[in-house]
């Protein structure tokens, strides 16, 4: 699966008990979540610091070939709300810059009352693009977003392929597409409802599809609340692999 950068895996490294017989029963979670799925969001970094030396170890856990998203922090989303925040970009690139070559992308999920205005965007893109070269996603929740392509093509930042829909044109891959990331939050149930077979079944046509010449490809099951996302993580990545 990763030899076609197809990265699967869930928002966080828990393993429900129904789903244990699919993993390696020693080492950490993280070290046995890894030997099976090949990526992983971080989410708790949006709502606290870690160490650079916790991203260090975690580095250290996990394959050659695993990738880490790491969501940026709600202090920088949705406290400074983009604005007058390097300070913040530093501290918390300079902490997960631990991850080293391990670290896949960026996450950047905007508050539903964060309308898009380009001069504000615009300077912090500079500023981000100034502090880290690497993949950027963008997960904006307020309509107005939906004018804002042309900047995140200037700036290499790719939008989100979100279900359930929060904006109109957010259900297809948007902004730049050296990238491509679906974040899927549980339908009808928002992070509880798990997702049928036939489902699955056809995300991964999809994906397969929408999978350009070189880019990597995301799929990142945020429907935790109930433990559905590891489930619906292996089974997507058995069906890319092309296993029944």
């Amino acid at each position: 699966m990763n030899a076609q950068r197809f990265y699967v895996g869930c928002a966080g490294w828990n393993l429900g008990r129904e789903h244990l017989s699919a993993f390696p029963t020693e080492g950490t979670h993280l070290q046995c979540y890894a030997a099976i799925l090949g990526s992983v969001e971080i989410n708790s970094s949006f709502y606290r610091p870690h160490r650079q030396q916790t991203y260090v170890r975690w580095a250290d856990s996990v394959p050659a070939d695993f990738r880490f998203c790491v969501k940026m922090p709600k202090r920088i989303s949705h406290v400074r709300r983009l604005q007058h925040c390097e300070q913040e970009l530093d501290e918390f690139l300079g902490q997960c810059s631990g991850l080293g070559d391990r670290l896949g992308c960026l996450l950047l999920q905007l508050p539903p009352s964060l309308a898009f205005a380009e001069p504000f965007a615009e300077a912090f893109f500079v500023a981000l693009r100034q502090r880290f070269f690497g993949d950027v996603v963008l997960e904006p929740r307020h309509e107005s977003w939906a004018d804002a392509e042309p900047l995140l093509v200037r700036h290499r930042i790719t939008q989100a392929v979100v279900d359930p829909s929060r904006i109109s044109g957010d259900g297809a891959p948007r902004g730049w597409q050296g990238l491509q990331y679906w974040r899927l939050h549980g339908s009808p149930r928002i992070y509880y409802s798990a997702y049928e077979r036939s489902c699955l079944e056809h995300l991964a046509v999809e994906l397969q599809a929408a999978t350009g010449a070189g880019q990597a490809t995301w799929c990142i099951f945020d429907n935790t609340a109930s433990g559905a996302a590891l489930g619906n993580a292996l089974t997507l990545a058995a069906s890319l692999r092309g296993e029944a």
